[in-house]
């Protein structure tokens, strides 16, 4: 049976989000990306494999080496996805942003 990743369970990681900031600002080798934490590369290749499983990156073989590349299609589902509720959020905000002007205009003509 081939289980498949959640995305949002790969994106909770503090160091996958950290690859992927890499990765979306130039696509890089495993090394290369190994190479900006203080851990075991065995580690961060799981990281990159469960990205990849993801498909929040894909890789791309280059000769000897694999270069992993950002996915923005499926950068752009996650935010689809996330758009209403930060559409919710900036509204009540908003709203509140209000309530709080009009207390303090109450306040500063007394």
């Amino acid at each position: 049976m081939n289980l498949r990743r959640d995305v949002f369970q790969a994106i909770a990681d503090p160091t996958r989000r950290s690859i992927l900031m890499l990765v979306a600002a130039q696509s890089m080798t495993a090394g290369a990306i190994a190479s900006n934490f203080d851990t075991a590369r065995p580690t961060v290749s799981k990281h990159l494999q469960i990205l990849t499983e993801c498909e929040l990156l894909r890789s791309e073989q280059n000769g000897r080496e694999i270069i992993y590349h950002l996915n923005p299609n499926k950068m752009k589902e996650i935010a689809d996805f996330i758009e209403p509720f930060r559409k919710m959020w900036d509204e009540k905000f908003n709203k509140l942003e209000s309530v709080m002007k009009a207390h303090q205009n109450v306040n500063n003509k007394t």
